[in-house]
């Protein structure tokens, strides 16, 4: 006899889930995924459930920093710039073991401390008690920074506009807001993110060029 769902222990399984390595039924799958499994980003049936959620809708209202304008205009001028951003983010994220969506979203609402204080000529970073995601902040700030060196070697640029980098980490903010699932352990965000800002390989700084608007 086979043996039943490794969660319920009472359905039959109907499928493997590689976060257990073991077999399930499709109604464990569906009522645990993300919340006690630790589900990885290559998972079929995560990624399917991914693209079918609902998440609640979200207003204008509903997004933090609303004194920081990020226009369409803005993200298309700088979209060599948010691409750095957006991958260094998502490298960070997948280096921190166990990194989560809320990771994410912590070490996002850092960095903006950050880099608002930046505007008033001061320097304070921002850490947070969170330590997943001070490693996640972290590790942003020195891949943005190693940006800004392979920058200045090769093309003679010595600074990206902070106020750039501010705008374009609320936009990714904003981002995670609106694709975070609610789940305890969700990862819907960073896997929107590997999609369409996966990590830059070393060395590749193409992407840095002229259209990066400087101080």
């Amino acid at each position: 006899m086979a043996e039943p769902c490794k969660i319920c222990n009472t359905r039959k399984p109907r499928r493997y889930c590689p976060g257990l390595r073991a077999e399930i039924c499709s109604i464990c799958c569906g009522t645990e995924r993300e919340m006690s499994i630790d589900c990885p980003l290559d998972c079929e049936y995560l990624i399917e459930a991914h693209l079918r959620e609902r998440k609640p809708p979200l207003s204008a209202d509903d997004f933090p920093n609303q004194d920081i304008r990020v226009t369409d205009r803005f993200l298309q001028e700088r979209e060599p710039l948010l691409l750095l951003v957006a991958s260094s983010v998502t490298q960070a994220a997948l280096a921190a073991p166990g990194a989560i969506d809320y990771d994410i979203r912590e070490a996002l609402q850092a960095l903006i401390r950050t880099y608002r204080t930046l505007q008033t000529g001061l320097y304070y970073e921002a850490r947070p008690d969170n330590p997943v995601a001070a490693r996640i902040a972290g590790r942003t700030q020195e891949l943005i920074g190693k940006f800004r060196e392979d920058l200045a070697k090769e093309q003679g640029l010595h600074s990206i506009r902070d106020s750039d980098i501010l705008g374009l980490l609320v936009f990714l903010e904003r981002l995670e807001l609106q694709h975070n699932n609610g789940r305890k352990k969700g990862r819907a965000f960073l896997g929107f993110l590997l999609e369409f800002f996966p990590p830059l390989q070393p060395g590749n700084t193409e992407a840095s060029g002229p259209s990066i608007l400087l101080a």
